[in-house]
């Protein structure tokens, strides 16, 4: 049996300009220009330039000038902060702009790239490369499917089977492995040195093929490296190198190694850079040092002057005195009203947005003081979303979108928002330090270390710990990988 009943529910809903100002708060300031440009464009009533300027302007709303309106009465000196929204728009009027997403993507916006400079790839090099070997029709179809299975490493991953039956299936080539490998081969010989490698163990041995005259003692011993001690080399366990070579004398094999270590392990790297794209950093906040006060200013391009234009605003009040109020006058009027009502919006958005910007900054330059007289980093305090939050009374989340995209020029750099925050790490005498300074010491202790016997993860503790930081053993692994430095056994060099 149904029953009809009334429930009553709480719920906490962003309102379409709250939404507006959060994505407008987390876009930097080269997208702030494009989002800028692209209002101007679909909004006929928003203009560039100041309501100052707007005022200084001799009045050219006369009855002749002025938009006609039937039965309108031109006026002046007029201000859209005298509308009514209540009046002329509905509902569906009212929501359809403020739930506008940026752009016709909506969030897909956020994944928007910089165009990318053309140069000559990997695989047109490789492809000009194989129009000179002289392979008929058949033999071209069969290296143009190899070169295809390359990737922008140099390295081709894909198995050889797999390929002949693509071959089979998708060119109806009937081929076998021994003539594909043939003809990879010929492809390895190709430059860049070590191309079409199927592991790092084969594009290095192409490599050394490339420097073997039979002569060089260096390049006949690293062979032997890869082809017999492989494991072991990558693991540095020197002694069973030696062992395997039959060789008493660490010295045998240490030029030998050093030769290896210098070949490239990413052949297709060098030609693909023409495809590399130009990353270019305008930073949001400029911040000086005048003589030891810090001076934090907004980037005048995060500062953009905008203003409603008067003449819309005048026909829109031309039309309220107006007796003669038909059906397509009306919805001509309320197409104004929304983009008066929508520029209105998103000027405030703009302001909201600086506002917000400054007094985050501004908090951050406080918390941070010291270190931004000095750039030191050993003088980055502890500072986490929470605190900035606790200063400018805002959610965590408002800090957290103005931090992750935006960038602060500071005497000594550009720097991402995100680089000042840290956790701590206390220490003997009841304090805490910025996670920065510690990994900044474990970075000095590693490069201080004799490199035939590298610091362990234990003995990093150790150290830490006589300097008076309490730091566990795996908090020390979990810094030594944020700062890319391996462990120990890959640290270990001959000397």
């Amino acid at each position: 049996m149904q029953k009809l009943s009334l429930n009553q529910s709480l719920q906490q809903k962003l309102s379409p300009q709250q939404i507006q100002f959060i994505k407008l708060l987390q876009v930097p300031t080269a997208e702030l220009e494009n989002r800028i440009e692209e209002e101007l464009e679909i909004n006929p009533v928003l203009e560039e330039g100041s309501e100052s300027e707007q005022d200084e302007e001799p009045d050219t709303n006369t009855s002749d000038e002025a938009p006609e309106v039937e039965g309108a009465q031109t006026e002046t000196n007029t201000s859209s902060e005298d509308i009514d929204i209540k009046d002329y728009l509905r509902d569906d009027d009212y929501n359809s702009y403020k739930t506008y997403s940026d752009g016709d993507g909506g969030d897909d916006d956020d994944d928007r790239e910089m165009p990318i400079p053309m140069g000559t790839s990997l695989h047109e090099t490789l492809m000009t490369q194989l129009g000179f070997i002289g392979l008929n029709e058949r033999m071209q179809a069969i290296g143009k499917q190899l070169i295809g299975s390359i990737e922008g490493d140099g390295y081709i991953r894909r198995d050889m089977e797999s390929i002949v039956n693509d071959l089979a299936f998708s060119q109806s080539i009937e081929t076998n492995l021994e003539e594909v490998e043939a003809l990879l081969r010929r492809i390895q010989s190709f430059d860049p040195a070590g191309i079409a490698a199927r592991n790092l163990q084969e594009c290095l041995l192409l490599q050394l093929e490339r420097m073997d005259d039979g002569q060089d003692v260096d390049v006949i011993v690293a062979k032997r490296i890869l082809n017999e001690c492989y494991e072991e080399f990558t693991k540095k366990h020197y002694p069973k190198i030696l062992k395997k070579l039959d060789l008493d004398d660490e010295d045998y094999i240490k030029d030998a190694i050093e030769l290896i270590v210098r070949l490239n392990p990413k052949p297709g790297g060098e030609l693909n850079t023409g495809m590399a794209k130009n990353q270019y950093v305008i930073p949001d906040f400029i911040l000086t040092n005048n003589n030891g006060k810090l001076e934090l200013a907004l980037n005048s391009r995060n500062a953009p002057e905008l203003r409603v234009s008067r003449s819309y605003t005048d026909m829109f009040k031309a039309y309220d005195k107006s007796d003669k109020k038909d059906k397509k006058l009306k919805e001509a009027v309320s197409f104004v009203k929304q983009k008066l009502d929508a520029a209105k919006w998103f000027i405030d958005a703009i302001k909201q947005r600086q506002h917000t910007l400054l007094r985050t900054m501004r908090a951050i330059v406080d918390f941070q003081y010291d270190y931004f007289q000095e750039g030191d980093e050993t003088k980055l305090r502890p500072m986490i979303l929470k605190d900035i939050a606790q200063m400018i009374n805002m959610d965590i989340s408002t800090v957290s979108r103005v931090a992750s995209s935006k960038t602060v020029q500071t005497d000594f750099g550009v720097f991402p928002l995100k680089y000042f925050f840290s956790e701590g790490i206390a220490t003997d005498s009841g304090e805490e330090v910025s996670s920065r300074e510690v990994k900044q010491i474990i970075k000095d202790l590693i490069e201080l270390e004799d490199k035939k016997k590298p610091l362990s993860d234990d003995k990093l503790e150790d150290l830490l710990n006589e300097k008076g930081y309490n730091i566990a053993r795996r908090t020390v692994a979990k810094y030594r990988e944020q700062l890319n430095i391996p462990v120990a056994r890959l640290r270990k060099e001959m000397r």
